[in-house]
């Protein structure tokens, strides 16, 4: 038996990188996935690979009106949702002085509007089964803030706290949430041309002395979406190979 059988997720940014990681597993969990993006080729292919139980919808996690979409497709085709996985987000690095308004809300929109539009839009499908599982993908950033990313440590700290103050409304109802604080991962946002030295060197001032698999980081959201975690909610998880502990 998958240690997730039966379950209705919602996972977005499921395309590639950590939220492909997600889904697969999820799938293989025994899960029925709905996966999410603005990659249309990209989340399209994988529900093809992956069959019958998963589906991909285009989906600006930026917009109710989307929310709504995906959140009904999702009762229509498999039932009342059980798990959200808010894994969607962007990470520039940009110093304060050369950040515009415009960009500076985008990355608040993306990243932490767009965790509190999810989790409004499934708590009523959530309350149906009182026993819902919200995992919210915040940051390392979401506890220590890290030079030229006032954006996207605004938004990480912000999403820890909405996992917080959402556990304690939710909580009557069965509805677990949690936030998800990963180190460096190797995933294309965070692995390319520009970054690949930096990170070379921030490795070695990590306890384990690697970055992180996206693999790794799915193992974590499985447990908080599973009944394994089944009295865990409103706690940060971190998994960094030990930067945090320094």
């Amino acid at each position: 038996m998958g240690r997730l059988d039966g379950k209705v997720a919602i996972i977005t940014g499921g395309a590639r990188g950590m939220g492909a990681s997600h889904v697969r597993r999820f799938i293989n969990e025994g899960a029925k996935v709905i996966l999410t993006d603005i990659l249309f080729e990209e989340g399209q292919a994988l529900a093809n690979e992956l069959g019958e139980n998963a589906k991909f919808m285009k989906h600006d996690v930026t917009s109710a009106a989307d929310w709504d979409q995906v959140v009904a497709e999702a009762e229509a085709k498999f039932g009342p949702v059980d798990i959200l996985v808010n894994n969607a987000g962007i990470a520039p690095n940009n110093p304060i002085e050369e950040t515009t308004e415009e960009e500076y809300q985008k990355v608040i929109d993306v990243n932490q509007v767009s965790v509190f539009l999810g989790m409004k839009a499934v708590y009523s499908s959530m309350r149906q089964t009182k026993n819902g599982s919200i995992v919210n993908i915040s940051s390392l950033s979401g506890l220590i803030a890290g030079r030229n990313q006032i954006s996207y440590v605004a938004s990480k700290f912000a999403v820890r706290g909405m996992t917080k103050a959402a556990a304690l409304e939710f909580g009557e109802y069965g509805i677990r949430v949690n936030s998800i604080h990963p180190g460096i991962i190797e995933t294309p946002m965070t692995m390319n041309d520009e970054t690949k030295a930096m990170l070379a060197e921030i490795s070695k001032t990590i306890p384990l002395g690697r970055t992180s698999k996206p693999e790794e980081v799915t193992n974590l959201v499985i447990y908080l979406a599973s009944e394994e975690s089944s009295y865990s909610t409103g706690s940060e998880f971190v998994i960094d190979g030990g930067l945090f502990a320094q």
